[in-house]
């Protein structure tokens, strides 16, 4: 089976799982409900009362900033979870069900069925992150004023400019999801059981929003793998603050790399029994 053919039909498979269709449809109704409450509580075009992250004063006087306030406020939990679902079951799933030695049978080879669930993790992050913005912008335009972007710098840019950013602020949210992926695909090869590794997941997430919440402990932030996923806001500002964006990128390439790594050593010497 080539590699493309073997993508597809796993791809098939987890975008065709009811529990994944149902994460999707959460994705895109979180960022209608945040716009409906938005709206009603701001109504006015100086809504805002200047809570939460710097763009949300902003959301009344153009609907694009409702797909930066959805997408800053799923990172929380939301697509967290969207990935650690996909991610702690695309190993530990094949062991538990007990087909994982029936996908090995087809001569694909271990580091190439490691790089096909890699490869599909990271497209249903990408999907979720895009239905978010999506969703958010096609709200935003309905519920809010839409046109010239004011920026957090207080610049102005057209209208395609400011979308243009959007496009990028996705790929970077992208981005964070992807490594996330691959922590989650590491932790994935440690167990057969989906749920224990789903939930090692979402604790080393929550943990790293803690830790990165405390003062006290402000010099390890910069290395735990949640600090740089809200640094998106360094493309609402003009210029952008790329050494802020190349910081979180290099976050999450090198931990991308190491849980890769990780689950390949793991996957490639394991003996599969189940």
């Amino acid at each position: 089976m080539s590699a493309a053919r073997f993508y597809n039909s796993e791809l098939r498979l987890v975008l065709l799982r009811r529990r994944n269709l149902l994460l999707l449809a959460v994705t895109a109704i979180f960022p209608l409900i945040i716009g409906i409450a938005l709206r009603l509580a701001a109504p006015h075009p100086d809504g805002g009362n200047g809570g939460g992250p710097a763009f949300f004063s902003q959301v009344a006087g153009n609907g694009v900033f409702l797909t930066f306030i959805a997408l800053s406020t799923l990172l929380i939990l939301v697509l967290p979870v969207v990935v650690a679902v996909v991610a702690g079951d695309s190993v530990a799933g094949e062991a538990g069900y007990g087909t994982l030695r029936y996908l090995l049978a087809v001569p694909a080879g271990r580091a190439r069925l490691l790089a096909v669930k890699y490869g599909v993790i990271v497209t249903f992050g990408l999907c979720a992150t895009f239905i978010v913005s999506v969703v958010a912008l096609l709200a935003g335009t309905v519920l809010f004023p839409v046109g010239p972007v004011t920026l957090l710098s207080g610049t102005t840019v057209s209208l395609a400019d400011g979308l243009l950013r959007l496009l990028f602020v996705t790929l970077y949210v992208a981005a964070a999801m992807a490594a996330l992926g691959a922590i989650g695909l590491a932790i994935s090869t440690l167990t057969e059981h989906a749920i224990g590794a789903i939930a090692a997941v979402m604790i080393l997430v929550v943990t790293s929003e803690v830790l990165d919440n405390v003062p006290q402990l402000a010099a390890i932030g910069p290395y735990l793998p949640t600090h740089w996923w809200l640094s998106f806001d360094a493309l609402l500002r003009a210029p952008a603050d790329t050494a802020t964006l190349l910081h979180g990128l290099l976050s999450f390439g090198v931990y991308a790399v190491l849980s890769g790594s990780f689950a390949w050593a793991r996957f490639t010497s394991a003996d599969i029994t189940s």
